[in-house]
């Protein structure tokens, strides 16, 4: 009988790492880096705040009126079954402060955000009155306080409003300037190189020969990596030359915090970047039992934290948002979570898995008139295949002791909502 070798077929590899202790594993070696920066808040969309954000002032700062209608004491308001007339006695408007008291059974015009003169304490909204010449008539339906926002009633001062790691939305932003900072500290741009290796890869700018690739794997990551919070140090592409993968990966460790690199990790003759990486770093595992993107390396080159992923471009794609997308906010100290959602889905397809590794077919997912998620997989599933990513809204999860998911089961997926 020919002795054959472990490969990507098998289910049972000895040396493969579980797919949730690879994920642990390489979130233990992470720490969050400490430099700071100050930036303005129109630049701060997407960065990680790095201090927490303790508001200076009350928010409203004055206690205002919450609609256009009248300022009035509220013991002026008529008790049930009967109605009050009161005198107009001014207008305020918003921007505006009014200093002079208001007589009793007399009421103030006030503007939507306008403050409160001094003693009313409840509005009642101008549909709600009629008026005649410098007097409005009003029932009972009314109640003290009401349409009446109090100042700190959205913020207090001293309150903290974001906490530091908060990665920064359009909201978070908005609340910012109403709190009247202009800049805030955030944490610097993560620095991150890429690298795609191989003789078969060649640039956009090239006519591949017979056997020859464009490659795409570089740009998937450059897309994937186009955030505020990330500077990209683009390696290009890299021979399989032990020496040049040496020379760049070395390079790049004495600037980058993170090297990724595509191809070169298995286990034919010509990969190199698993011995590149074995002579000048070092390597924490290089096998996972997932499907696709078993060939996976992750360690370290001088200080740099190293992916050494897939050569297929689904399988690049898979451990990039699976393995290094949280390895980037654990370094960036994001504290939101989680990365993407996982919901239950109903399969409309029986789907062939052994036990033994976690699998991650690409798929479409759908909501049902009934409410039901239901999910198919997005055409062909070869991990060369990249159109089924462009297909595909979600991964299904079919995890590492699931066998054969028959037609109709449920199954976890992850929506690349959250992902992309």
């Amino acid at each position: 009988m020919i002795k054959t070798q472990a490969n990507c077929s098998d289910g049972n590899e000895s040396d493969l790492i579980h797919f949730e202790l690879a994920k642990k594993m390489i979130l233990d070696h992470i720490s969050a880096i400490q430099d700071q920066q100050q930036i303005p808040i129109e630049k701060a969309k997407g960065r990680c705040l790095a201090k927490a954000i303790i508001s200076p002032i009350n928010v409203p700062a004055h206690t205002n009126s919450a609609v256009d209608g009248y300022a009035l004491h509220s013991s002026d308001l008529p008790i049930e079954n009967e109605t009050s007339t009161l005198t107009v006695q001014a207008t305020v408007l918003a921007g505006q402060f009014l200093s002079t008291e208001c007589l009793p059974k007399h009421c103030i015009r006030i503007m939507t955000g306008a403050p409160m003169p001094n003693s009313l304490d409840t509005v009642i909204m101008q549909e709600h009155c009629q008026r005649e010449a410098e007097t409005i008539h009003i029932d009972a339906r009314h109640k003290a306080g009401q349409n009446v926002r109090i100042a700190g009633e959205d913020i207090s001062q001293g309150a903290t409003i974001l906490a530091a790691g908060k990665k920064l939305t359009p909201p978070d932003i908005g609340l910012l300037a109403s709190l009247g900072l202009p800049e805030i500290k955030v944490k610097r741009k993560l620095r991150i190189a890429i690298a795609s290796t191989g003789d078969e890869i060649y640039s956009l700018a090239q006519t591949p020969p017979l056997g020859g690739l464009y490659d795409s794997n570089r740009y998937s990551l450059l897309a994937a990596l186009d955030r505020p919070d990330i500077e990209i140090i683009n390696l290009g592409i890299i021979r399989d030359q032990e020496n040049d993968l040496l020379n760049s990966f070395n390079s790049a460790a004495n600037y980058a915090d993170i090297i990724i690199s595509t191809g070169g990790v298995s286990v034919g003759e010509a990969d190199f970047t698993k011995a590149a990486l074995q002579s000048s770093g070092e390597i924490n595992f290089w096998k996972v039992a997932i499907k696709p993107g078993r060939p996976i390396a992750f360690g370290k080159i001088k200080q740099s934290t190293f992916f050494g992923l897939p050569g297929n471009p689904v399988a690049v794609l898979l451990t990039f948002y699976q393995f290094v997308l949280p390895a980037i906010d654990k370094m960036l100290g994001i504290i939101d979570q989680p990365i993407a959602p996982i919901i239950k889905a109903r399969s409309l397809e029986a789907l062939r898995k052994k036990p033994g590794r976690t699998e991650f077919p690409r798929g479409i997912v759908r909501l049902t008139k009934n409410g039901e998620w239901q999910v198919k997989t997005a055409g062909k599933q070869g991990s060369g295949i990249l159109s089924s990513m462009s297909m595909a809204n979600a991964f299904i999860i079919l995890e590492h002791d699931r066998s054969t998911v028959k037609k109709g089961e449920w199954v976890d997926v992850q929506l690349f909502s959250g992902l992309f």
